[in-house]
């Protein structure tokens, strides 16, 4: 018998909302409301509920922010809520509001080959460790391992960990960014200002002129090699996506896999198959028969955190 449940992805600027069949993980009447349109995430829960028939006992939210409490205070819009207050309003019997990585993470073991694209290795190990990283706003990651009876996500800000350069060109950018930052971490070249700090690294050390590009001017650049610094910038994002992938899958022994999610990547798969993106990876010296097999997936399913809230509901009913 089919169960269902209200599932929620809260981010800076949107609120996604749909309804999931925890049988088949299954999702239905999938709305996306802007956040600044409403006061308080209550508003837009009960415009949403407002239009479905169907009576809803769960619920499972997951928030671009850290989850230590019963309060939840969105990092990057006005909205701030009880979590408690919000079960007790909507007579949810289980409300789970969740870090939207932990369930990036968790929406992993569910995905079917059509929601992912391989990027080399061999085929993944069963129930071995997995890495999830994900290039966007910012640079999230998180672990997924097996316990023997269900899955569990290890969260964590290892998009804030040192970025550490490997070859002279890379010790040159980041010798640049340290006029900028007092500490220059992964994510201040993995995400879309990352994309645009490694374009203008590269324009001021090659004495370039430099364009008012934006993320997305440069990837278009890059990929159809029509500006000769957005082409480098590509290449070397490329090559620092690959080489954190690979300590990713060094530190947790990740033979279930790496996966990278966010909305930076899967736009253009492509060309990520062809660039240096696989050899930075496995370039990890004496270890690197290690790390050779082990797959990376680009994630291309467009709803991977509300899969993930349907994912993480029916593991804990």
């Amino acid at each position: 018998m089919s169960f269902y449940a209200l599932v929620a992805d809260v981010g800076g600027t949107n609120i996604r909302l749909a309804i999931a069949n925890l049988t088949d993980l299954s999702m239905d009447h999938v709305q996306t409301y802007r956040c600044a349109d409403f006061a308080k995430i209550d508003d837009a829960i009960e415009q949403y509920l407002s239009f479905i028939e169907t009576e809803i006992h769960f619920a499972c939210i997951d928030v671009a922010c850290p989850v230590t409490g019963d309060k939840v205070d969105l990092t990057n819009n006005h909205w701030c809520f009880s979590q408690k207050k919000l079960a007790e309003k909507f007579g949810f019997e289980k409300l789970y509001v969740i870090n939207d990585f932990t369930a990036i993470a968790m929406a992993i073991p569910s995905l079917s080959e059509e929601q992912k694209t391989k990027i080399g290795g061999k085929e993944p190990a069963e129930h071995k460790p997995i890495a999830i990283y994900g290039a966007g706003t910012g640079l999230g990651v998180a672990h997924l391992v097996y316990s023997g009876q269900k899955w569990i996500a290890l969260g964590g800000e290892g998009g804030h960990a040192d970025f550490a350069p490997t070859d002279a060109e890379q010790v040159a950018i980041l010798e640049h960014l340290q006029h900028k930052y007092t500490t220059v971490s992964a994510e201040q070249l993995l995400s879309g200002l990352g994309l645009a700090q490694i374009y203008q690294a590269l324009c001021s050390i090659n004495n370039q002129p430099e364009q008012n590009f934006q993320p997305a001017d440069i990837t278009t650049h890059g990929i159809n090699n029509t500006d000769e610094m957005a082409a480098s910038a590509m290449r070397v994002f490329c090559r620092i996506l690959g080489s954190f992938g690979g300590n990713l899958a060094l530190t947790m022994a990740t033979f279930g896999g790496v996966y990278i999610a966010g909305g930076i990547v899967p736009r253009f798969i492509e060309y990520l198959k062809v660039s240096e993106f696989r050899a930075s990876f496995e370039a990890k010296g004496r270890f690197q028969p290690y790390v050779s097999g082990i797959p990376v997936y680009v994630v291309t399913e467009p709803q991977p955190g509300l899969l993930g809230c349907a994912a993480y509901l029916k593991q804990e009913l």
